[in-house]
């Protein structure tokens, strides 16, 4: 078994510290052979069964982008719409999105028909095909910040709209719609906590049964 020396551990957990979700990106691109290599790391995601049920779009074109940014500003309207008073005055001072700025912008998508993998472990708990698709996106996630890239994640989305618009598959189902780029500013601390949104819990909630 590979032992890892202090100095790799310690690198590594502050590589966890600094994943921040951007919303503040530069417009200055990345670079082709940079955005693979973090693409490239799916590759090295466990799956269930071994499905790779991952399936990447990369939002380039200029249709796309403004339908996929009018999406956002439509659903965060109607999310706004959900809030009162205070609350409803904060939420609209967050940036919640880096659709406008960011260089590369990446639709991940989960295929649940996907007969690679032969429907191991997924029989009784099918959403473990999703899991196995955020758990790349996280791989994807520390190489990217690795490098100095920034990704955000953008959830405010109708994702039935997101699919005609990017005309994607029958069957596939949408995981995240990420930013990436080079963030103009690099924290360790959320923007929701910096903005008063939330607060990071103090301790983890463990049980025994």
């Amino acid at each position: 078994m590979e032992h890892f020396s202090t100095d790799f551990r310690a690198g590594l957990h502050d590589l966890m510290r600094w994943r921040r979700d951007v919303r503040h990106f530069a417009t200055d691109p990345v670079d082709e052979a940079l955005v693979t290599q973090c693409l490239d790391t799916f590759h090295l995601a466990p799956s269930v069964g071994l499905s790779e049920p991952w399936r990447i779009i990369r939002v380039a074109s200029d249709t796309a982008r403004h339908a996929a940014l009018e999406n956002f500003k439509a659903a965060n309207a109607d999310a706004l719409a959900g809030y009162s008073g205070d609350q409803a005055a904060l939420y609209a001072s967050l940036k919640l999105s880096g659709m406008q700025d960011a260089p590369e912008q990446l639709a991940i998508y989960c295929d649940d028909g996907t007969e690679k993998g032969h429907g191991l472990g997924a029989g009784t708990m099918p959403e473990m095909r999703r899991y196995s698709v955020v758990g790349a996106i996280n791989l994807m996630w520390l190489t990217a910040r690795a490098h100095g890239l920034g990704l955000g994640w953008v959830s405010v989305l109708d994702p039935d709209r997101l699919n005609r618009d990017l005309d994607v598959p029958e069957g596939w189902s949408l995981v995240a719609y990420l930013c990436m780029g080079w963030p103009r500013v690099n924290t360790v601390t959320p923007e929701l906590e910096t903005q008063g949104w939330e607060a990071r819990a103090s301790h983890l909630h463990v049980e025994r049964r």
